[in-house]
This record gives C-alpha cells, structure tokens and sequence, in this order.
C-alpha cells in the first residue's frame, strides 16, 4: 500500500457497532438499510472534522456578543454516492451536508459537466473490494479537475488489496472507513465482509422474493 494514501478508521464505538450489525448473516434488510445509513452519517461526520470550511463570526446571545463557528455557505460540495449501495450511504450523510448538490453515479446516470473550482467533493462507495468501480470514478474526476484535498471517499467497508491499488495510482486520496478487511475470496468478494451489499439493503436475497 502506498504510504501516502491517508486510509481512516475511526475508533468510534458507534461504527463498530453498525458495521458489526451489517457483518451479521441473520441482520434483515431493514436493519440492515439503517446500518448502512449510520455508517454512512457518522463516517461523513469524521470525514467533515478537519476539511469542511468554516468561518468565525460575532453573535450576539440574550446576555452577550461571542464568537462563533459556522460553515461557510459559499464553497459549494458535491456529493457522489455510487448507485446502488451508495444511496443508503448519502441518506445518512445528508443531514451533515444538507446543502451539498447530488451527482448519483450509475444506472445511466452520471457526473456534472463541470465541478466548479473551489468545490469539495464526497464519493460515497458502499465498499472497496478490488477497487475497480472506484478507480473508474476517480478518473472520471481528476479529468474534471478533482483530486487530491478537494475529494473525501466514504465507506463502509474495504479491503486491503483494493486499498493498494488506489494508492498506487491516487497516493493523495483520503478515505474513510467502517474497517479494513485482510483479502478476497476467488470471486472478488471481501473476506470477512458485509455480503452483497445491494441484495441485503433491498431484500433481493430474500428465499420468498419473487421478481
């Protein structure tokens, strides 16, 4: 792995505890979907604490003026969530971001023309197995100008070989994770892993299902 791809696992009890329940066979599709939309709200959270912009302004209280923080409205943020899983992702992220623009990435759909200059942009991918579909993304916006600072990836899951391959072709990414998964199986699937993401969240793995 590159040595300088910023991977963060944040030792957050509350992570642990929502990737645990969508590590869990028997977790149902319901929960399954609030797992993944809490990962998806606190990992953005971690990912916002050193990066989104802010500004100082006066306030002024019922006793007092004061100082106080608040986002700066005027740097524009894209958020990217990868179709399908990637959805319960952002739902949890939105009310971090509430006024971030939506690029939803997949099924036909795709990315803006432009991204203008001064945006950050959050890729919400469910997990990074081998890193493919990622890497394709990734290029897709560094021909729009976006890499390096302006980008954050958010996701549940990844796993070690996947990881090195980014990082050998975008050592100036930053991403943020549930865990950090050892190896795949001969199908390209991560080892311990979460299942098929897109067949838990919607019940497609379901014996009854019928469609």
């Amino acid at each position: 792995m590159s040595n300088t791809l910023r991977v963060v696992v944040p030792p957050h009890p509350l992570i642990g505890h929502w990737l645990t329940l969508l590590r869990d066979r028997e977790t149902p599709s319901a929960l399954y979907n609030t797992a993944m939309t809490e990962l998806g709200r606190w990992l953005t959270y971690e990912a916002l604490r050193d990066w989104i912009p802010y500004q100082r302004v006066a306030v002024q209280t019922p006793l007092a003026g004061t100082e106080g923080t608040v986002v700066d409205g005027s740097v524009p943020m894209l958020a990217v969530p990868l179709l399908r899983g990637g959805l319960a992702l952002w739902e949890g992220a939105r009310p971090v971001v509430p006024s971030a623009a939506v690029a939803h990435l997949g099924a036909g759909a795709g990315l803006p023309e432009r991204i203008p200059e001064r945006a950050g942009v959050l890729v919400f991918a469910p997990q990074v197995a081998s890193g493919e579909t990622l890497l394709q993304l990734l290029e897709q916006l560094e021909a729009l100008g976006v890499s390096g600072m302006r980008l954050r990836v958010i996701t549940a899951l990844t796993a070690s070989p996947g990881l090195k391959r980014i990082g050998e072709r975008y050592a100036d990414l930053t991403l943020y994770t549930g865990c950090i998964d050892a190896e795949l199986d001969g199908q390209g699937r991560i080892l311990p892993g979460i299942g098929d993401v897109d067949e838990r969240l919607y019940g497609l793995n379901q014996l009854n299902f019928v469609g």
